[in-house]
This record gives C-alpha cells, structure tokens and sequence, in this order.
C-alpha cells in the first residue's frame, strides 16, 4: 500500500521487484485538465524519498511543458477552459475582441514561453497610440485605445498567464514587469438646469419621460433601470429595490443576474419621483 505523505510530497511504495517507488502529481494538463502523475525509482525507501523530495521541489519552480502553446493557443484554451466557467458572457464577449482584434495580431504566433515584460509593453504602448480598430463608428474617435481599456486588457492576460504559471507552461507571469498608465479622473459632466429643461420636454414628446426622470433620480444603470418590475417597487415606503438587470447576450435580451453583491440594493426615493 501506497504510504501518504503530507503538505504535498507524494507517496511512496514498495513494487513487487523489491524497489521503492515514489509517486507525485506534476501538475495538471490546460487542456483536459488531468493530473499529470510522474515518478522516481531507488533500492532504498530513504533513497526514493530524497528523489521526491528534490522532483517536488523542481516541478513547483521549473515549467513542465506537456504542450508548446503560442500565446494565441494558450489564450484560445484558457478562454474555452476556464474564463467561460468564471466570468459572464458579456465579459467573454470583450475578452475574445481584446484577443481577436488586439492581441493575436501582435503576439498570437509568438512561442508563449518566450512571452517577455517587454513584449506586453510595446504592445500596449501600440495600443494607447494606434490601437483602435478601424469602423465607422471609430472614425471621428483617437486613434489610440483608452487608459481604461489598455489596462483592462493587461488584467485579462495576467489572468491567463497566472493560468499557464499554475500549469506550470510558464515558469513567472511577465505582466508583472509591466507598467501600466494610470487612470485620469475625468471631472463629471452634468446637465444644466436649462438643458435638464429642454431634455425633459423632449422626453415627454418621445414618450419616455417617467423612465428617464427614475433613471436621473436614482442613478441606476441603463440594465438596473430596464429590469425594474412592479414588484420591486414600494410606492408607500418610497424605495426602489434593484434585484436584477436586462442586457443583450449573443443578439437576444435576456434578463441576468447583477454583476456584484453590492450592486443588490434599496434606493429611496422622494415624494416627485413616487408621483411620477
């Protein structure tokens, strides 16, 4: 029988040919996501667990390459294995333009092992200059790509390189000697009182006045607003309780759980609001 160790070492057992082996998990495959299983042989059980030990220690710092991925494979298999089973599907739909249309055209054919800090930042230095793709709506817009989205983009690849370090392709994640531009705070732009006039009146004609007043006295998002049902509103207590939101998946409106545990919550609202 196998004898367990503790903390991760193994096991250890002898065979029927009077040797000792020692048996350890080497991570996992990106792909199928099986263990890979390697082991040590030795006349000695303190032979065998000197070579387990020495393994162990080897597999937590060196690579193990069961397969050679270019960065556009990895980044295809991470998304398809695991940023599906994690993140929503609006946010997968981001992820596959960000690979698609920013990052393939770049790194995609480059050997994913060779990924380097330098790489990633001329290519988000590409990004903030020229990065924009070229469509009708973008005409009139820079050419560059937002500090928000560039960073953004960094965020996702760090999450599929630290994939690829825990599957031991890749032995450190290379975002990690990038600098990244930081975020202006852009001071908010609101409505004058003339102007919130004037868009009211348009409102009333266009026939969505109720909505938009709601909207501009609770601040909810475009997707809160649009999921309000009956139910969630307490016209006596004066409280709108956002449980939920509308958006569009893969051209279908469906209605979709909020994105985090604080955005369920109890706005109060005043007397006009009610009346309206």
């Amino acid at each position: 029988m196998a004898k367990r160790r503790a903390n991760g070492e193994g096991s250890i057992r002898k065979r029927k040919d009077g040797r000792w082996e020692g048996r350890y998990t080497a991570g996992r495959d990106p792909v199928t996501g099986k263990a890979i299983y390697k082991n040590v042989l030795g006349k000695t059980q303190s032979e065998v667990k000197e070579k387990l030990k020495s393994a162990i220690e080897k597999t937590s710092v060196l690579p193990l390459r069961t397969e050679h991925y270019t960065v556009g494979q990895w980044l295809d298999a991470w998304m398809e294995n695991y940023a599906k089973l994690q993140v929503r599907a609006s946010s997968c739909k981001t992820y596959r333009g960000f690979i698609e249309n920013h990052i393939k055209p770049a790194l995609g054919d480059m050997p994913l092992e060779k990924l380097t800090a330098m790489d990633l930042q001329r290519l988000y230095k590409h990004l903030l200059e020229s990065g924009r793709v070229e469509c009708t709506e973008a005409r009139n817009k820079p050419k560059g790509l937002s500090v928000k989205t560039v960073r953004n983009i960094n965020q996702m690849i760090s999450s599929a390189l630290n994939c690829a370090v825990e599957q031991h392709l890749i032995p450190t994640n290379p975002t990690k000697g990038c600098v990244l531009p930081k975020l202006e705070r852009k001071e908010m732009k609101i409505l004058s009182p003339e102007s919130l006039g004037t868009f009211f009146e348009e409102a009333q004609r266009s026939g969505v006045f109720e909505l938009y007043y709601i909207d501009l006295a609770t601040g909810l998002r475009r997707g809160e607003l649009l999921g309000l049902k009956w139910s969630d509103i307490d016209l006596v207590k004066g409280v709108i309780h956002v449980r939920r939101q509308v958006l569009r998946q893969n051209g279908e409106v469906v209605e979709a759980p909020l994105k985090t545990k604080n955005s369920y919550r109890n706005i109060a609202i005043g007397v006009d609001a009610i009346n309206v």
